[in-house]
């Protein structure tokens, strides 16, 4: 008799975060309205190229939607959305003049002039 044994192995996150950002998840979980349970980034249809990335607090998991534990709380990926960030890095980045979450993203073919949209 042959034991057969599944192997798993870990599936990654369709997209990373830096240190900055999960530091920033933390930030907003700190002082999120009290029935929030994360922060969820999500790519609704709007902007010069056609898709934004749009980061909010979430009260309630989607069955679909792809969830990662950071240190400083839950952050969920919309499901709808998964596609066109996998493989993505989400940075968050402030100097004198701004500040805001920032994205490397492999799939992304081109981007408006200002940055606040993109197209895949």
């Amino acid at each position: 008799m042959t034991d057969t044994k599944t192997k798993t192995r870990e599936i990654p996150a369709a997209i990373q975060l830096t240190p900055a950002a999960e530091q920033r998840i933390a930030d907003l979980m700190a002082k999120a309205p009290a029935d929030a349970i994360g922060v969820k980034l999500s790519t609704p249809r709007r902007g010069c190229s056609g898709l934004a990335y749009s980061v909010d607090y979430v009260t309630e998991e989607v069955a679909f939607d792809e969830k990662i534990v950071t240190p400083g709380g839950l952050f969920y990926v919309d499901g709808g959305s998964v596609l066109y960030l996998i493989g993505s890095t989400m940075d968050w980045v402030e100097d004198d003049f701004t500040a805001g979450f920032v994205f490397e993203n492999p799939n992304a073919k081109g981007a408006c002039g200002c940055g606040e949209s993109f197209t895949v």
